[in-house]
C-alpha cells in the first residue's frame, strides 16, 4: 500500500490525475479503473475518481496483484561493461526495451539476463523486472546496471534516491548552440494534455537538473554531453526541447520528420555511469562506447561542415559527393577558384573606386551641357591627370 498526504501545492487537483503522475508507472485509465473497484482511499474512505483533493487529505493506495505473463529466458547477445556476482552493467542497444510490457513480452533486456544469469537475479521489482533498478528508453543506447541480489538492489536505489550516481549521456541536437555549457533547471512532470509526455509546463513536476556542454558544433546541430542531478522519465529530451534544442531524431519532442533518412529514435546515448559498488563500497565507472549509427552521423556532419558543397540541393546529391574523394575535391578546388577569382574584382575596384567614380561624375557633367563655361576646364583636367590609355577611350 502507498500513502499520500496533499500539501497547499496539489490542493484541489483531481485525484485519478494527482496519482496518474505520482505512479509514473501506472496509466490515468489504470488509475480510474482501480477506484471503482475500491482500491483507493481518502481519509479511509473510498473516492470517485473526479474528487477533488483538499490540504490535509490522507491518499492511500493498494495496488492489486497483476496477473503476470511467464517471462521465457532467450539467448539474446549481451554486451557487457561490467560484471561480478552482486551487479552486471550492459551497453543496452538501440531498439530493447528494458524490461517486459504491454506489446513487449519478448526480445527485451530481461529475457536476455534471464538467459544469461539464471536465478541470479533480485526479485524486489517482481518477475516482470527482475533485477532492474533503473531503465533508459527503448531507443536511447548505452550503459545500464542491473543487480543480482535484494542486498545491491537496495543499496543502488539508494544511491539512486539521493541522486550519488553518476550519469553522463552524450547526444546531437537540432540547433547551434551557442554557450559552451550551461544548466538547465526545470521540474519535469506528466504533459497536461498528452498523458504519454513529459513537461516542463505542470503544476506538480518534480525537481529536474541537466547540465550541459558543447562537444562539437556542425551548424545547424550540436554534439552535446549531458550529466543529469536528477533521472526524471524522458529528462534530457525535455530538458533540450525546452530550450529550443530538441534532440536529433526525437519525433516526440522534436519535428516529425527527421532530417536523416534511416534514423529510428532519439541520438541519445548513455555514456558514463558511476556508482559506489554495493559490497566493496568503492566507486565503480564504465563507458560504454558510441553505437555505430552515432558514429557515422558524427562523421556525415563532419564531412559536411568540412567542405564547401556547390548546389547541394538534394539528399541523393549530397551522398554521391560524400562518397567520392575525387569528386570532393574537384569540387572543392572549382569553388576556391571561384572565391579567389571574386576577391580579386572585388579588391581591384576598392582600389580604384575614386578614379572611376571621378570620371563618371566629369563625363556626366560635360555631356550634360549643364555646366558648360566649365567644360573646356574639365577637359584640360582630365588630360593632366589621366594617363593616354584612358584619353584614347574618350
Amino acid at each position: 500500500m502507498k500513502e499520500f498526504s496533499i500539501d497547499r501545492n496539489t490542493e484541489g487537483q483531481r485525484i485519478d490525475r494527482y496519482l496518474s503522475d505520482e505512479l509514473e508507472d501506472r496509466s490515468r485509465s489504470y488509475i480510474q479503473k482501480i477506484m471503482k473497484e475500491g482500491y483507493v482511499k481518502v481519509n479511509q474512505k473510498p473516492v470517485k475518481s473526479n474528487y477533488r483533493l483538499s490540504f490535509g487529505d490522507s491518499v492511500e493506495v493498494t495496488l492489486p496483484e497483476a496477473k503476470e505473463p511467464d517471462i521465457v529466458p532467450e539467448n539474446i547477445p549481451l554486451g557487457i561493461l561490467y560484471e561480478d556476482q552482486d551487479i552486471i552493467m550492459i551497453n543496452k542497444p538501440k531498439q530493447m526495451v528494458v524490461h517486459p510490457a504491454p506489446g513487449h513480452y519478448s526480445g527485451t533486456l530481461v529475457n536476455a539476463l534471464m538467459y544469461h544469469c539464471g536465478d541470479e537475479l533480485s526479485g524486489i521489482n517482481g518477475c516482470m523486472r527482475p533485477g532492474i533498478v533503473h531503465r533508459i528508453d527503448m531507443d536511447t543506447t548505452g550503459s545500464l546496471v542491473v543487480c543480482k541480489n535484494d542486498k545491491a538492489h537496495q543499496s543502488l536505489s539508494e544511491q539512486l534516491k539521493v541522486h550519488s550516481i553518476r550519469r553522463i549521456y552524450v547526444a546531437i541536437v537540432h540547433g547551434n548552440i551557442k554557450e559552451d555549457s550551461g544548466t538547465v533547471n526545470a521540474p519535469i512532470g506528466r504533459h497536461p494534455t498528452d498523458r504519454k509526455k513529459m513537461s516542463t509546463h505542470c503544476k506538480n513536476g518534480r525537481d529536474a537538473v541537466t547540465h550541459y556542454k558543447v562537444l562539437e558544433r556542425f551548424g545547424d546541430y550540436t554534439y552535446i554531453q549531458c550529466e543529469l542531478e536528477t533521472g526524471r522519465t524522458h529528462q534530457i529530451r525535455v530538458h533540450m526541447a525546452s530550450i529550443g534544442h530538441p534532440l536529433v531524431g526525437d519525433e516526440v519532442y522534436g519535428p516529425k520528420k527527421c532530417p536523416f533518412k534511416g534514423l529510428q529514435g532519439q541520438t541519445l546515448h548513455a555514456r558514463t555511469l558511476g556508482i559506489i559498488h554495493p559490497t566493496t563500497g568503492k566507486y565503480l565507472e564504465v563507458n560504454a562506447p558510441l553505437p555505430e549509427y552515432f558514429i557515422e552521423l558524427l562523421d556525415r556532419l563532419r564531412n559536411i561542415v568540412n567542405m564547401v558543397v556547390p548546389d547541394a540541393r538534394s539528399d541523393i546529391k549530397l551522398r554521391k559527393i560524400l562518397e567520392s574523394n575525387y569528386t570532393t575535391e574537384k569540387c572543392w578546388n572549382a569553388q576556391q577558384k571561384k572565391v579567389v577569382s571574386v576577391k580579386n574584382f572585388l579588391r581591384h575596384m576598392m582600389r580604384n573606386l575614386p578614379t572611376v567614380f571621378c570620371i563618371l561624375w566629369l563625363w556626366i557633367l560635360i555631356l550634360s551641357g549643364i555646366l558648360h563655361p566649365v567644360t573646356q576646364i574639365c577637359q584640360l583636367i582630365i588630360r593632366f591627370f589621366l594617363p593616354s590609355s584612358i584619353q584614347s577611350v574618350r
